[in-house]
């Protein structure tokens, strides 16, 4: 595979910012201020790394216009470096650059009833359900499983080893990695005298556009209505979202966070790891959530929400737990003797 080169001033076009030197730099990557050599460009975006600047190796650096004359190389100007940085990675992402030849792996096992668009990649070891429809330009990756009547939209990326059930909806531009699991039977049992009665999973999942799903996630199918991921949504790994679950546009969600069945959350808010979230609950729009908080009841309003302690040396984190317990009864003895104080 040829490497991926641009000049300074190309990227500067593609980026729509400012060259300030050479124009004809070659640039053939992307590094840190630290590490970065001849050819790399890096970027500084965080003012923790100001002395790094001064002695990098890179031959060019993203930077803001206020750093530009610190810069000891040429640079690129931007009003907001870490987003070109972004910008700039996936153009030099040669994996998903690199074009798609179109076409169906012999090893994979295609439904003669699903419809498959045209420069869209089947790989070996898929296996395609009755009425499947896959748009353009879409690679289902080695090893994946697609239901009947699911559909995929154009511009798709499904890496290795994915499991899409039956009558999943999946938008345009979707990114998802490695062991999800999209529409799964939600956690639904009833209780009997003889045991746990399952209910039937009856509902779909429906996700937008421009998705990016992370690795080992599940997301169940709703038990009567659907659960729904919105446009623009970012999902990290690990991530458990149950049935009928409802994450607004825009929305992001870290590692390791679980949300249980038929919760609502708004738009463009920011769901931190570990967060664990109670189902029936509806959190509102532009609400962010702290690493580890345990969501409990509705949030209404938005803002930053978060619960839990921070890290503590063990000793002095366990005389605090047994203090916690007795808060309620301090409480109390202090508001007694607050009212014993009072002027009669």
């Amino acid at each position: 595979m040829s490497k991926t080169r641009f000049t300074l001033g190309q990227l500067a076009e593609l980026l729509a910012v400012d060259c300030m030197g050479n124009p004809d730099t070659t640039i053939t990557g992307l590094a840190t201020l630290a590490s970065a050599g001849k050819g790399q460009l890096s970027f500084l975006a965080n003012n923790r790394y100001q002395s790094a600047l001064k002695t990098t190796q890179a031959s060019a650096v993203i930077v803001r216009a206020d750093k530009m004359h610190e810069c000891p190389c040429d640079c690129l100007v931007a009003s907001d470096p870490y987003l070109t940085y972004a910008k700039a990675s996936q153009l030099f992402d040669q994996q998903r650059m690199q074009r798609r030849e179109g076409g169906i792996h012999p090893n994979a096992c295609v439904s003669e009833s699903a419809v498959i668009g045209a420069e869209t990649t089947i790989a070996a070891n898929v296996v395609i359900g009755e009425n499947v429809s896959i748009g353009r330009n879409t690679l289902i990756g080695p090893g994946c499983s697609i239901g009947d009547n699911t559909v995929i939209g154009d511009n798709c990326i499904l890496y290795a080893n994915i499991s899409v059930y039956h009558d999943v909806t999946i938008g345009n531009a979707v990114m998802v990695h490695s062991a999800t699991v999209i529409g799964s039977d939600g956690f639904g049992f009833a209780p009997s005298a003889d045991g746990w009665v399952k209910i039937a999973q009856l509902g779909r999942v429906r996700i937008g556009d421009n998705v990016e799903i992370g690795a080992g996630t599940t997301i169940d199918r709703g038990a009567l209505d659907d659960t729904v991921i919105g446009d623009n949504v970012i999902i990290d790994n690990q991530v458990v979202i149950a049935h009928n679950v409802t994450i607004g546009e825009h929305t992001a969600i870290a590692g390791a966070v679980g949300i249980a069945g038929s919760t609502r959350i708004g738009k463009r808010c920011t769901i931190a790891g570990g967060v664990g979230i109670v189902g029936h609950l509806t959190i509102v729009d532009d609400v962010h959530i702290t690493v580890c908080t345990v969501v409990s009841q509705s949030i209404n309003k938005a803002g930053s929400y978060s619960s839990g302690t921070s890290m503590q040396n063990t000793v002095q984190w366990r005389k605090n737990a047994v203090r916690f317990s007795t808060l309620d009864q301090m409480h109390r003895r202090i508001g007694a003797l607050e009212k014993s104080d009072k002027p009669a």
